[in-house]
Parts: structure tokens; sequence; C-alpha cells
């Protein structure tokens, strides 16, 4: 009896997107190591990736740079489908979607730094819409929204002053 075996093929593309996925990764570890003063406020360094892969390479490598560094990054913090993943995943969902929105933004005054505090807001209002859905009553993260709006401001600027950097580098 013979055994065919499935094959594959892997493409540039696809081993492009594993590169930036796994640096996305390694930058959530990287975080999570990270202590916090205040809990749920984290800088989103994977987010630079996911930006920087947007504006290089386009929506499809985005999303699965995205998809791939919270699904991963979850199972090797042994936080797969706890809450912090569902947060994790609610806040990549809602940040891609203000990313589509904002497309349609005239370019010449989005560019990388609005577009990642834009990006950085989705986040944490997807977080915290399922938080408040979920987790926590509605009037409690009333009073916690201008810390994780400030914060999210503060860091998507800096990610996306980042990103601008890492473009306007020579051959990037």
């Amino acid at each position: 009896m013979t055994h065919s075996a499935i094959e594959l093929p892997v493409t540039a593309d696809d081993r492009r997107i594993a590169r930036l996925a796994a640096l996305a990764i390694g930058l959530t570890l990287a975080e999570a190591a990270i202590p916090s003063p205040i809990p749920g406020v984290k800088p989103g360094l994977a987010n630079i990736v996911v930006l920087l892969v947007l504006l290089q390479h386009g929506w499809r490598a985005a999303v699965w740079v995205s998809g791939l560094r919270v699904l991963a990054g979850s199972l090797l913090l042994g936080s797969l489908f706890a809450p912090g993943f569902w947060l994790s995943a609610a806040g990549a969902l809602a940040s891609l979607a203000v990313l589509a929105l904002a497309r349609h933004l005239p370019a010449r005054a989005f560019g990388p730094v609005s577009l990642s505090v834009l990006a950085a807001w989705g986040h944490i209002g997807g977080q915290l819409a399922l938080a408040g859905a979920w987790l926590l009553p509605g009037a409690a993260l009333i009073k916690l929204l201008p810390v994780f709006a400030a914060a999210a401001l503060v860091f998507g600027a800096v990610n996306g002053v980042i990103v601008a950097r890492l473009l306007a580098r020579p051959g990037a």
C-alpha cells in the first residue's frame, strides 16, 4: 500500500509573513515580561510590525501577521482562550477595522503616526468594549477610559514615529 504525501507549496510571501509574524510574536513575549504600573497598559510593540506590514505589504499580510501574533503569543504565554486571549483578539480586530476605515482618509494628512494612534485607540476600544460586555460593569470602564485613551495616544504616537523612521530608511 502506497501513501501519498500532501504537499503544501510555500511561497516567498508565506516566508515573509512567517518572519514578520515571528518578530511580532517575539515583541509580544518581550512586552509581557515588562512590568506595567497600570494593569492592561502596554506599549503595543507588536503593533509596530503590523502597521509596517500593512503599509509595505498590504492587508492580507497584515491580517495574517496580526492573527498569528494573537494566536501564537497567547499560546506561548499560556493564555490561549483565556480572557486575555479574547481581549487581545478583540483589540487586534478593532485595530484592523479602524485602519480599514482610515484608508479612506487623505493619505497626506494621515501618515504612520496618525494611523498608529488611530489603531491604538481602536485596539483599546475593542478591548474595553469586550471587557464591558463580558467582564466588568460599564460604569467602571468609563472611569478607566481617560487613562487608557491617554496611554493609547502616547504609545500610538511613539510606535507611529518608529514606523515612520523604519519606512524612511533606505531600502525600506
